[in-house]
């Protein structure tokens, strides 16, 4: 099942080939067709029309999901009950993020490859993968939190910050949490991940090394520093199984499987979760691979880099997987 959130009223839908159902609406419909007298309350309650609270819904909503999509077959040219559309043409709406407006938390450092890249830069071509893998597991997990007002969307507009001069991507998988729970072993993974969707770390490369143990993360954090979707694959990818390509105007940089994560999408919840709760909405991102401006660009011998890589405006990323989708954006003044 692929979970869209549309239009204008950001309702939760279901993208079925060219097509989008609105799951509440149809949900609503079917019960009016099996007699019951109060179909719009029954729908608003078993299957909600906001992605926060049907995620909080359970698997019972996702049940009548399926019963939704089964009935939106059989009538979709029925008004629905409150007399809005029960299906529209994918591309007569406007996909926004699939955000449930919960916490995001991003690995970092996550894959060796790309780790190498950034090493290299530093150390020189002498380092190996293996041993940048091996130090990065000896010196643990570390990441950040994204703390958006506003996650950008498929096709939504990335303003360019002003406070940088390398404006960099990276194209990551990430986690929606279907739960909640606190102190969660790495092995339990499977009973909290409620599905898996696209995500883009837009990041400010320049000084972005702090050596405090804390930091605002402000290379992560700006206006639409945080792109998602285009939707949530609920029930059909394995979260340490996922494709994943980064295409900078048409030219692939990333491309890869998070199966190669250093840390698994499990170990980092586990981390997380020691006296902290998570609740159904959270995001765990699990980090980019090799292919990123950054270790794509050596430092030259004063210190300097070539802005050749890193992203202009007019720029287009497009971050996709076969079973995701692609999501789009586009950079423009800021």
């Amino acid at each position: 099942m692929r979970i869209v959130v549309y239009g204008a009223e950001q309702r939760v839908g279901a993208w079925e080939g060219d097509t989008i159902v609105d799951l509440n609406r149809a949900f609503a419909s079917y019960l009016r067709e099996r007699g019951e007298s109060s179909h719009q309350q029954g729908a608003d309650a078993r299957l909600p029309a906001r992605l926060e609270a049907f995620i909080a819904a359970g698997p019972a909503a996702l049940d009548d999901a399926r019963r939704a999509i089964e009935h939106a077959a059989r009538s979709s040219a029925e008004p629905a009950p409150d007399g809005g559309k029960i299906v529209y043409r994918a591309n007569d709406v406007k996909l926004h993020a699939p955000w449930p407006g919960r916490r995001i938390a991003c690995a970092g450092g996550n894959f060796a490859d790309h780790l190498l890249g950034m090493e290299r830069r530093r150390s020189g071509p002498d380092v190996t993968v293996e041993e940048v893998a091996r130090r990065a597991k000896e010196e643990g997990q570390w990441g950040f939190w994204k703390v958006p007002d506003v996650v950008a969307g498929p096709d939504d507009e990335i303003p360019y910050p002003k406070r940088t001069r390398y404006l960099d991507y990276e194209g990551e998988a990430a986690i929606i949490l279907g739960k909640a729970g606190k102190d969660i072993p790495a092995d339990r993974i499977g009973e909290y991940v409620w599905g898996i969707t696209l995500l883009n770390d837009w990041s400010i490369r320049d000084g972005m090394r702090v050596t405090k143990p804390l930091s605002y993360a402000q290379a992560k954090n700006f206006d639409r520093s945080t792109s998602m979707g285009p939707c949530i694959v609920v029930g059909e990818l394995e979260p340490q199984d996922v494709d994943v390509e980064t295409r900078v105007n048409g030219a692939v940089r990333q491309r890869y499987n998070t199966r190669d994560m250093i840390w698994s999408f499990g170990e980092i919840l586990e981390l997380l979760s020691q006296d902290f709760t998570f609740v159904p909405g959270d995001v765990i991102s699990g980090g980019t691979a090799a292919g990123t401006a950054a270790d794509k660009t050596p430092t030259g011998p004063d210190g300097s880099r070539s802005q050749e890589l890193f992203l202009k405006v007019g720029d287009l990323v497009e971050v996709s997987s076969p079973k995701i989708g692609v999501l789009a954006n586009r950079i423009v003044q800021g």
